[in-house]
């Protein structure tokens, strides 16, 4: 509706009074403007794509579907491609597809994503066309864009290469406001590659495979990296409290408690789609969002007598991925598990999959390789509670086909935990049994063997007790459990605890044997279990205790006599050492499985914060108390470029390459002896020249003063005199040491 200037008179609009040109109307045209992007939100315009005739038109068409079909529904009469004068088509076309979200979505997932080998998709909401391209904002002129110089980049895993040539590892330090990156020197002092103040908000992380640290800042999250620890990506997401990266770095989560509010002058990364979102999923290398959900409100189940139970735990990570990083995967708790592609986040046959009930579920940690199946699969577990007159059941599901390819039936569950090994070999149910009176409780363990024909299920019943703890062997077939027999979180004073180690018999060829119980260690105070990430070694410990903080190191793999009891066990347990750390609050082994760190951090209690540093013999290399000390973490190492072969041989070679390190070993510590004797001796030397200086000008004031150049000799001379008869002398005999070599030697 354009506005009316009926109500002016005629006197007012005397041309020699005014200019038409300064008359503002800005105000009128903000009111009545129309709004040309209104019904139009459905629309996006798809550019870069290749030039065809007529007769090619449809075919590009439907290949272009395949991609367009991928985030939303559309169709091919919905697909407008214009064509030039000369009968072929201007590179570009209007897409509409069936909601404003899926054409949110296109433009995040399929933007800059190729269409073949030669052209790469450019895509645009239409609203966004008519709003930027319209005020000027649009140069007539086409002015080509500028290229920039190549500036070549640093290398983001030069860490691997350690200058000393001695294999060491990173670690970064938290404490006060100050993060430090730090090479280990075992015995000696750390070696600081980076301090820096305020360098994060609330905590540092590193990705999985060590390539970036992660600070968390109110404005959102940044990675850095490279020798000079520049920063290489950063994710707007405003105020951020957690970050979970996929097993591969490829993509990352942020969560904050506070819904996302997108102001009225729009956000860098972010669209009005994210507004009221808690989630969001990113695209490390294009720094770009992929999808961004809600928080689900879950609320409690109902027990057997309609009473509603309290909501379960915030979880995290709330997604969960694939071993690939193909697929993430988020339970909506009771009723399903939603499955997303990568990387353009669309659900896994268009719908989730519905579990009644189902409780939890975890992905396998690497691409399992079962007996007989030749095609690829991803697995993930998951289990339900007993519901009415079923009983509990766990499940196995391949993924991408939903198959469900082992079942487990359970009764008398109070509830559940799923284990994997790490290299999906096994997956451990942990089966909390109560009685029928629901008074006393017990475990069972339920071992499905992923690489054997059929899935079978070993059940290991020989625990009576509760288990509170349990964790494989890294890359091994053996696991430790920590069980009680009192009642769990009752009492205030934490409960007396057993240590139990498990192993496989030993049996025939590449097969694995049934479990067996090893050893028990009673009346502990254990509640932690850290195993060495190369195996064999494993730290059990007592955390968040202020009774007891006790750190056993045990050897599952002792290379002493073996009790005849373990002759057909596959480990020899041996403890190697026992320490205290009081206040303990974290344990991590660094990824060579050398050293052990722990801590005491200030976010747990603010009593003799610090760390200690141990090797995996359990013989304590460091201590250092630190005030305000928050966090520690080793940074983590990607896999070995070496195949089984070359690792193999190595192992073989063990001892040679000992020889060669032990031998450096020696040099490096004698020559730190060769350093210290020799700034001894330089300052003895520096010493006797500044004596030699002083008594040099005390000669020369008493030669200007008429004083004897050396009064000591004067006054025996003096003293002889008078003691001696006259005309007779006397002999006075003086003896005086010099020395003439002199040598140091430290004895270690």
């Amino acid at each position: 509706m354009a506005p009316s200037f009926d109500h002016l008179h005629d006197e007012d609009l005397d041309e020699d009074e005014f200019d038409e040109d300064e008359i503002d109307l800005s105000d009128l045209r903000e009111k009545y403007e129309v709004q040309l992007e209104q019904g139009y939100d459905t629309f996006v315009v798809i550019d870069g794509l290749p030039e065809v005739n007529e007769e090619q038109k449809p075919k590009l068409v439907k290949f272009l579907l395949k991609k367009l079909n991928q985030v939303g529904k559309t169709r091919e009469d919905l697909v407008f491609m214009p064509m030039g004068e000369d009968g072929k088509s201007l590179r570009f076309a209007f897409v509409e597809y069936s909601s404003p979200g899926e054409a949110a979505a296109a433009v995040r997932q399929l933007d800059m994503v190729p269409l073949d080998k030669k052209h790469i998709l450019r895509v645009n909401k239409l609203t966004d066309v008519e709003r930027y391209g319209r005020e000027g904002r649009i140069d007539d002129e086409y002015t080509p864009p500028k290229i920039e110089e190549f500036a070549e980049k640093e290398h983001l895993r030069s860490f691997l290469a350690d200058p000393s040539g001695r294999g060491r590892d990173q670690f970064v330090m938290y404490r006060g406001e100050s993060v430090s990156i730090c090479w280990n020197n075992e015995k000696e002092p750390p070696e600081t590659i980076v301090d820096r103040q305020h360098w994060t908000e609330t905590f540092v992380q590193w990705s999985p495979l060590g390539t970036y640290l992660t600070s968390v800042h109110a404005q959102g999250v940044q990675l850095w990296g490279g020798p000079s620890w520049t920063r290489q990506r950063r994710f707007a997401h405003p105020f951020v409290n957690l970050v979970a990266f996929s097993p591969n770095e490829n993509y990352l989560v942020t969560w904050s408690n506070r819904p996302i509010s997108i102001p009225d002058e729009g956000h860098p990364s972010l669209s009005v789609d994210d507004d009221g979102k808690n989630y969001v999923i990113w695209d490390i290398q294009t720094s770009k969002p992929l999808r961004s959900f809600a928080q689900l409100d879950v609320p409690g189940a109902v027990d057997e007598h309609g009473n509603r139970k309290p909501p379960p735990k915030f979880p995290w990570p709330a997604f969960k991925w694939s071993a690939d990083d193909k697929y993430v995967a988020r339970l909506t708790q009771g009723s399903s598990i939603s499955v997303y592609e990568l990387p353009h986040m669309g659900l896994l046959d268009k719908t989730s999959i519905k579990i009644e009930g189902v409780m939890d579920f975890e992905w396998a940690p690497a691409t399992p390789h079962r007996d007989g199946i030749k095609t690829y699969e991803q697995l993930l577990c998951f289990w339900t509670p007993e519901i009415g007159s079923n009983p509990a059941k766990v499940g196995l599901m391949s993924i991408p086909s939903k198959e469900i390819v082992r079942t487990l039936n359970l009764f008398s569950v109070s509830d559940a935990k799923l284990h994997w090994q790490s290299e999906a070999a096994y997956l451990c149910v942990k089966v909390d049994r109560h009685s029928k009176s629901k008074k006393s409780q017990a475990t069972t363990l339920e071992i499905f063997r992923i690489k054997e024909k059929g899935v079978p299920v070993e059940v290991v019943d020989t625990i009576k007790d509760t288990v509170i703890n349990f964790a494989w062997e890294p890359k091994g077939d053996r696991f430790v459990i920590i069980t009680t027999t009192e009642p769990v979180g009752v009492t205030a004073v934490p409960p007396k605890t057993s240590v139990a180690f498990f192993c496989p018999e030993k049996a025939k060829g590449s097969a694995v044997g049934n479990f067996k119980h090893l050893r028990t260690l009673d009346k502990k105070n254990s509640n932690a279990i850290y195993w060495s990430p190369r195996g064999r070694f494993v730290v059990v410990a007592t955390i968040h205790n202020q009774q007891s903080s006790d750190l056993d190191f045990f050897d599952l793999d002792f290379e002493g006599e073996k009790p005849e009891s373990d002759k057909d066990l596959t480990a020899n347990l041996q403890l190697m050492n026992t320490a205290e750390h009081y206040g303990v609050t974290d344990v991590e082994w660094d990824p060579s499985g050398r050293f052990v760190a722990t801590w005491a951090s200030s976010w747990k209690h603010a009593m003799e914060n610090g760390y200690h540093l141990y090797d995996f013999k359990g013989e304590q290399l460091r201590e250092e108390p630190l005030e305000k000390f928050k966090q520690w973490q080793w940074r983590p190492r990607p896999p070995t470029l070496l195949t089984k072969d070359e690792q193999k041989t190595i192992r073989k070679n063990l001892r040679e390459y000992s020889r060669v390190f032990e031998q450096e070993d020696t040099e490096r510590i004698s020559s730190a002896d060769v350093a210290v004797v020799e700034h001894r001796r330089r300052l003895l030397e520096e010493w006797h020249a500044w004596r030699a200086s002083v008594e040099e000008e005390i000669a020369e004031e008493r030669a200007a003063m008429g004083l004897p150049d050396d009064p000591v000799a004067e006054l025996l001379k003096a003293k002889t005199a008078e003691l001696a008869p006259d005309g007779e002398e006397k002999v006075i005999e003086e003896i005086v040491e010099e020395v003439l070599e002199e040598s140091e030697e430290i004895v270690r």
